[in-house]
């Protein structure tokens, strides 16, 4: 009998791996691409992070599915994949509480100093930074949120509820905005000069590549937070290092980079008032269970020849490798 294999190069849950296993899959748990023995048979992968080109698909000839672990397919080569018949599909809103609690406990470790207060402690700097001062609250501040998919809209309920007014900025309508008893602000430019902190939330794609760059964070109030748990290509690190040197934000808070994982040398980290963090926002334990067991139902349907909940090509379904 012809085994079937997934290639999981990056760990997920338990759960999902027993969903594969239950269904015929052998998972195949390692880093490296399986060997030439190996690759005729797989089947499948579950990709959580990373690049997965071209070259990668053509060394797994009989690969029917890409079964992304999160939402963000800009590391995946969509277009060779669909010109080859492979199947890309994601796991939308798996994910979305475990990012936007992580933003907003992004933005609390910012306004409260919680990093450099467990150094102070450690570096017994206990009495001086007790009085140095500089915390604040969060009631009664503006949070501009930047994109309104599941995610945005979740920080910006959280933001709401601890009595922070919101401005987003999205390509949402209006309407539905105002219907969340949000503001919709149209211009960036505005919203950028109105907020006390900056929470992003939109894929990365060419058109957003480096949109904060060092004319948005000029924009920014001095004592502005920036926030980003969404794509490392969202900000140009360049302009943000110099902008934190140069106190023209008062701090940032970094879930995901330009260039991952982070070099423990990179000059970014040598920016004041910066927390980093390396991209953990969806790694809780309920999101991690909800991806690797959406992806696996995923795989399942697509190779029994089932739509699966969210096609990342859609344009490939008919004629998709079978």
């Amino acid at each position: 009998m012809v085994q079937k294999f997934c290639w999981i190069p990056q760990i997920i849950h338990l759960k999902g791996i027993n969903i594969l296993a239950a269904n015929g899959f052998v998972p195949l748990l390692q880093p490296e691409m399986p060997s030439a023995e190996l690759s005729s048979e797989v089947e499948a992968v579950i990709f959580r992070s990373g690049a997965f080109s071209c070259s990668m698909m053509e060394q797994l000839p009989h690969l029917k599915v890409i079964a992304v672990h999160g939402v963000g397919t800009d590391g995946i080569d969509i277009l060779s994949a669909t010109q080859k018949g492979i199947v890309i599909l994601n796991t939308p809103e798996k994910n979305t509480r475990s990012v936007a609690e992580h933003a907003i406990a992004l933005l609390f470790a910012l306004n409260k100093k919680l990093v450099a207060s467990d150094s102070a402690v450690r570096e017994n700097r206990y009495q001086t930074f007790k009085y140095e001062g500089g915390l604040r609250e969060i009631f009664g501040t503006t949070l501009g949120i930047v994109g309104f998919g599941a995610t945005g809209k979740t920080t910006a309920a959280l933001a709401k509820a601890l009595g922070m007014t919101v401005l987003v900025h999205s390509s949402k309508s209006a309407n539905e905005i105002e219907q969340a008893g949000l503001t919709k602000v149209e211009d960036l430019p505005a919203l950028l000069r109105k907020c006390d902190a900056v929470s992003l939330h939109i894929p990365a794609t060419p058109a957003t590549r480096h949109l904060i760059n060092a004319e948005a964070l000029s924009l920014m109030p001095e004592h502005a937070f920036l926030i980003n748990t969404s794509r490392g290509d969202l900000i140009d690190e360049t302009a943000l290092l110099s902008a934190l040197k140069n106190n023209q934000i008062a701090g940032a808070a970094l879930d995901v980079f330009q260039h991952e994982p982070l070099p423990a040398d990179d000059p970014l980290l040598s920016a004041p008032n910066l927390i980093v963090t390396p991209h953990t926002a969806a790694s809780t334990k309920q999101a991690l269970i909800n991806m690797a067991t959406a992806t696996a139902e995923g795989i399942i349907r697509v190779t029994e020849g089932q739509l699966p909940v969210s096609l990342v090509n859609p344009q490939v379904w008919e004629r998709r490798r079978r």
